[in-house]
């Protein structure tokens, strides 16, 4: 794909995908207008970098949707001060846009070569202010560190409490809820001790590897 092309490919992305999905803030807007999607995409699916759907990576797993990265991160109201952590690394966009949203970035995957792929990818960008790593976060990751926003990019059937309780006070949690054929995501935030649920907008992920069976517990 030639610059010329890959600049207006990405123009189009979020004029006639992301925006119009509500993704309105303008620090969002730019920050997906600069960061290289295609660069995160497997060579295989390069042609289809700014198309409206999930895209397939390794061990059954999909890279979101653009308007579903740049929702997540809009609804996760980041600050430059703010700690988060990433459960599911993935391709490793979602990670470079909390990167540049945010102070620091802990990124947990399962899969140890999606960790060796992405740090390349970020170095390569020059975003340094990420730590990633290999566990099976699902069950616990840093449980005596809290952060200021907590997203996961699978979906979730249970929802350990852990999760909300690692968050600081203000501090926001972003999960994907339910079985096909509905999901919902879940913004969760932590007000003087107690947490808020809100329901955001309906949409289809794979599960997180180590999701427990059952229903989401607040």
């Amino acid at each position: 794909m030639l610059q010329v092309d890959t600049k207006q490919a990405r123009f189009n992305m979020v004029e006639q995908q992301v925006r119009p999905w509500d993704v309105l803030d303008p620090q969002v807007l730019n920050l997906i207008s600069e960061v290289p999607r295609e660069d995160f995409v497997p060579t295989a699916y390069r042609n289809l970098a700014f198309a409206d759907i999930n895209i397939p990576l390794a061990h059954d797993q999909e890279m979101m949707s653009p308007k579903l990265e740049g929702r997540i991160v809009q609804s996760l109201r980041l600050t430059p001060k703010d700690s988060v952590l990433e459960i599911g690394t993935g391709s490793g966009y979602m990670t470079a846009l909390l990167a540049k949203s945010a102070k620091h970035v802990d990124s947990v995957d399962i899969y140890e070569d999606f960790v060796t792929e992405v740090a390349s990818k970020l170095n390569a960008l020059n975003i340094h202010n990420v730590s990633i790593k290999t566990g099976d976060a699902i069950n616990g990751w840093n449980l005596s560190t809290r952060y200021d926003a907590i997203v996961l990019t699978g979906s979730v059937t249970l929802l350990k409490p852990h999760f909300q309780e690692q968050l600081n006070e203000g501090g926001r949690l972003l999960a994907i809820v339910g079985d096909e054929p509905i999901m919902q995501a879940h913004l969760i935030t932590r007000i003087a001790g107690d947490f808020y649920t809100e329901a955001l907008f309906e949409t289809l992920l794979p599960p997180l590897l180590g999701t427990p069976e059952g229903h989401f517990v607040f």
